[in-house]
């Protein structure tokens, strides 16, 4: 459960922030609010429900075939298929879940390739997933991007994955609707939050059910046009950067009249 709290901090013994002083908490879904108010029964009535907010910036200058050579991907290969993994490189993101499930498929199809972009978070972790990634076939490791060119290689990939074990609300999933990209997202809560299955993206539950599902969606020109406008609308009714500022700027004009007071 991912939770943003506004706080208004008085004097105290230790810098421990507990949910006593908390004066407003905001989560995601309701789901997340009801989880948060079972967890601190006395923070009812200080927790609000706001999306996270989305917007996109694509640099238009991003050279798609350089990203291509730099990834050592044969820009040459005919119907070449991009799946894009965007995560840091932990362990609760678990860049190397579908690893071996994608790599066999590559074989079958040279045409699929996974790209996993991040920053290493993890030292330890991060050796574990270049060890890996050097050894499977289709499946290429790039380090962190400016946002505004990670924008673009979203544009630009077939579709964006997701398979973290854990998420409060993915950005990367949202960005890729509100670009108009499809989205393959692990079957967790976090996710199926905001992906409802075939409609606004695809959800697995093990990386054999992903690759049934990638298949499809390559084979399947219309389910990847519906998806891709359902959830473009989505994200715009219900992930509005401006709602979402117009919520916090609300919360702490609250905060800054009850310390007036």
């Amino acid at each position: 459960m991912r939770l943003l709290f506004l706080a208004v901090l008085r004097p105290h013994t230790g810098n421990a922030v507990t949910a006593q002083r908390v004066r407003f908490a905001v989560a995601f879904t309701e789901s997340m609010k009801e989880m948060a108010q079972a967890q601190w029964p006395h923070a009812k009535g200080k927790v609000y429900v706001q999306s996270q907010g989305i917007a996109t910036t694509p640099n238009a200058a991003f050279n798609w075939n350089t990203f291509l050579q730099r990834s050592e991907i044969n820009q040459s290969a005919d119907n070449l298929h991009i799946f894009l993994l965007i995560c840091g490189l932990r362990q609760v993101k678990d860049p190397l879940y579908l690893v071996d499930a994608f790599s066999a498929w590559h074989q079958e199809e040279p045409n699929v390739h996974l790209v996993i972009v991040g920053p290493e978070v993890d030292p330890v972790f991060t050796r574990e997933v270049k060890a890996k990634v050097k050894r499977a076939a289709g499946v290429r490791l790039i380090g962190e991007m400016p946002q505004e060119d990670l924008h673009a290689v979203v544009k630009n990939c077939f579709a964006v994955v997701n398979s973290s074990v854990s998420e409060g609300m993915s950005a990367a999933i949202l960005e890729a609707m509100d670009l108009e990209v499809p989205v393959l997202a692990r079957n967790i809560p976090g996710n199926a939050a905001v992906v409802k299955h075939e409609v606004t993206g695809l959800l697995f539950s093990n990386p054999q059910e992903f690759v049934h599902l990638a298949k499809r969606l390559v084979s399947d020109p219309a389910l990847e046009k519906e998806i891709v406008v359902n959830g473009r609308e989505y994200v715009r009714m219900y992930h509005s950067w401006q709602v979402e500022r117009d919520t916090y700027q609300q919360l702490i004009r609250k905060l800054e009249g009850s310390t007036e007071d």
